[in-house]
């Protein structure tokens, strides 16, 4: 008898959802029959054909720049307008500067910039959502899940892209952290780290002739993810079956952290 990765009856939110792994979180969530609402800051055409697509009733995008932690609220709030509460919250925006960048010629603009969009807003998005699980009813389960999105590059470095690392190096920290702070209140914090995925943010590098090849050659599987298998293993971190699991930094990048 095939065993569900059910998620009926929960709402979820999504911060960048209308491309790559954010829509396929969005797409495998509504399959699991939650309520998804996401975040997208200007692929407005992809994220209203992403949400008529799973179904209006049950997905719905929001426009928003995480770019500081006070734009975090709005999103958190219209989301428990839009589906009364929050029960999972995919925190998965962020960029990856394309450039490589020697850190003595990085500005201070870029160093800026990644921060506060990978880490700021993160920030804002955690705070809103804990104090929103805290407050909301709660049923035999757990008070809610959270799993952030980091990456190799967190736990390894990545030469000339010192402020990605830093931001996704922090986001395992606070998994840690904050896994431990929120257990008594029964909310669940886990981290996912891909590896090279193949979407519209790392196709430059992936179609390079030899950056491509010196990717390929970092992964013990000898190919690149796809976006639906990381949102897999995010789905099961926020179903029954990861009830006790916390604080978790859940590797899915074909083995390149051990070989990079």
């Amino acid at each position: 008898m095939p065993i569900p990765l059910s998620l009926a009856g929960k709402v979820a939110l999504v911060s960048g959802g209308s491309r790559g792994i954010g829509a396929a979180l969005v797409r495998m969530f509504a399959s699991a029959d939650a309520k998804v609402a996401f975040s997208y800051r200007s692929a407005r055409s992809q994220a209203e054909a992403l949400a008529k697509q799973c179904d209006p009733k049950v997905c719905f995008p929001i426009a928003s720049d995480l770019n500081h932690p006070e734009a975090a609220r709005s999103l958190v709030a219209q989301t428990v307008e839009r589906f009364g509460r929050l029960d999972v919250l995919i925190a998965n925006h962020g960029v990856w500067p394309v450039q490589d960048v020697p850190i003595e010629r990085m500005s201070d603009e870029q160093w800026r910039s990644t921060l506060s969009i990978n880490l700021d807003g993160v920030f804002g998005l955690v705070k809103y959502s804990v104090a929103q699980m805290k407050a909301q009813p709660r049923g035999n389960g757990p008070a809610g899940h959270i799993v952030l999105i980091s990456s190799t590059s967190g736990q390894r470095g990545e030469a000339f892209h010192c402020d990605y690392s830093a931001t996704k190096g922090a986001l395992i920290s606070m998994t840690k952290g904050l896994s431990t702070e929120l257990a008594s209140a029964g909310i669940h914090v886990n981290s996912v780290a891909p590896g090279w995925v193949d979407t519209e943010m790392s196709a430059d590098a992936l179609n390079d002739p030899k950056s491509g090849e010196q990717i390929l050659r970092t992964i013990p599987l000898g190919r690149v993810g796809k976006p639906e298998e990381i949102a897999g293993p995010v789905l099961f971190l926020c179903t029954q079956y990861a009830n006790f699991i916390t604080g978790e930094v859940f590797n899915v990048n074909g083995g390149a952290v051990l070989s990079g």
